[in-house]
């Protein structure tokens, strides 16, 4: 069995990466300091080791370094924030096997594990028997699953054959159809998967905004601006800059970015100093570009420099093999998530017809959103009927109770006897719950509660209001 040391000084992070690791057949020991890590090691050899950047005692990288200085062979995997990834990248060349950003997700720890182990994972040709080891072997750094629907394999040979090349390439596809996913496939395929990756969500920015996240900026170049910042294009340098729903940029940063393909040049925002640019570039809108410059929102100049590869991403409606496949992945992901003692196990089969006959408007993030809201809702065994939300069938979620008739498939209530619990509240309840079983293990710090549940501090504090205004 092999032997794996968790150091991380988040006591419940470690706890729940240890229980995980141990139900895929690791066995774990824990530390919550670096130098109690470090004479940990000191005693017994462990296979892996996975160490927080940020301890309370000292920094990963002197955990690395003196780990090293004891087993030079030794298996060490960064624990790291979105923020500290280039920091992290300092530190794999300082010998760190790989880096996890939080918030991790379980399969690609465990995906980094095993590669760290060498070891392969299980075979996908079915989708049982690819769930023993928690893991889809087509899956690509614990993200990508290959579908297997007719529809979607000249999608897979495009991706193939442009990944290898520097070419920019254009993504295609609604909303929800994993855009990005594929954008970090070609990525991981090509001679850069070594180097960055960095997304970017052009959807929300202010002009202002668009220019410092892209370029950086520098100390006193606008209010607000109190120290020097790098940009999107530096974290990505020698790797790969994606831009998501790039239509939305303003003209004058499109401007901006036209000029930064061109030279191969950019300067941060307020600053006079030139810095190189090695990136290539991914872009994705779930418009057409050439559209969009005809109609005076896109620059045509800068779609052409974008248009050198474009790939259309289906939609999960036209791919009914798949649903199936993509069904049982984003389970496992839901059972790692919420850590139950006992697993939920599948789905009846009336449920897998719902979700073949349905039009999935949200593709994919709706199907995982789905799975994960029914999966919190099943306390184990096969998801039902019962806990799929409205929108997916018009059947009663709820069988008559007792005292009502049946009229042509419809509960039909008398005087006297209540409805069934209704399943929207039933599942704020239960989201409520989960909010403050979290909170009180981590004794109500709010930005550890929001990095466990995976949301941001905002977010958690409106679903508390919205829960308790309702009450």
């Amino acid at each position: 069995m092999k032997r794996i040391l968790i150091i991380d000084d988040d006591m419940d992070m470690c706890h729940l990466l240890s229980r995980f690791l141990q139900r895929k057949g690791f066995e774990t020991e824990m530390a919550h300091t670096g130098n109690k890590g470090i004479a940990k090691y000191k005693e017994t050899k462990f296979d892996v080791v996975i160490c927080d950047f940020r301890l309370g005692d000292k920094e990963g990288r002197e955990v690395l370094k003196e780990i090293k200085e004891i087993d030079p062979k030794a298996v060490v995997i960064i624990i790291t924030g979105y923020s500290d990834i280039k920091t992290a990248i300092d530190v794999i060349k300082g010998g760190a096997f790989d880096y996890i950003t939080k918030p991790m997700i379980p399969d690609e720890v465990l995906n980094v594990i095993h590669k760290a182990l060498h070891e392969p994972v299980a075979d996908a040709s079915n989708p049982r028997a690819a769930r023993k080891n928690g893991i889809i072997a087509d899956q690509a750094e614990g993200e990508f699953l290959k579908g297997r629907d007719p529809s979607t394999k000249d999608l897979y040979r495009q991706i193939e054959l442009v990944a290898p090349t520097n070419y920019s390439v254009i993504l295609y596809g609604e909303s929800g159809t994993g855009k990005e996913v594929f954008a970090r496939t070609i990525h991981q395929n090509s001679q850069r998967r070594n180097k960055p990756f960095v997304a970017m969500d052009c959807g929300t920015l202010s002009k202002e905004l668009a220019g410092s996240e892209l370029f950086g900026h520098v100390k006193g170049a606008f209010t607000g601006a109190l120290a020097d910042k790098e940009g999107h294009f530096e974290m990505a340098w020698g790797g790969t800059l994606f831009l998501d729903e790039v239509a939305n940029l303003s003209y004058e940063i499109q401007a901006a970015l036209l000029r930064v393909i061109q030279e191969k040049k950019f300067r941060r925002v307020g600053g006079t100093k030139e810095i190189d640019m090695d990136v290539r570039i991914i872009v994705a809108s779930n418009e057409n570009l050439q559209d969009c410059y005809r109609r005076g929102k896109f620059r045509e100049d800068l779609f052409h420099r974008f248009n050198e590869f474009s790939v259309v991403l289906p939609p999960l409606r036209n791919r009914k093999e798949d649903i199936p496949l993509f069904s049982e992945f984003f389970l496992d992901k839901a059972n790692a998530e919420l850590n139950k003692e006992s697993l939920v196990t599948g789905f009846e089969e009336e449920v897998m017809q719902i979700f073949r006959d349905y039009s999935w408007p949200g593709n994919l993030r709706e199907l995982r959103n789905v799975i994960r809201r029914a999966a919190l809702l099943t306390p184990d065994g096969l998801i039902s009927t019962r806990v799929l939300p409205l929108e997916l069938s018009e059947r009663p979620l709820y069988p008559a109770a007792k005292g009502e008739a049946i009229n042509d498939g419809e509960p039909i209530h008398q005087a006297g006897f209540n409805r069934g619990p209704d399943l929207k509240n039933a599942a704020s309840q239960a989201e409520y719950e989960t909010i403050m079983t979290v909170l009180k293990q981590v004794n109500f710090n709010k930005s550890k509660a929001a990095e466990i549940l995976k949301i941001d501090r905002k977010t958690l504090y409106n679903k508390i209001k919205n829960h308790e205004s309702n009450q």
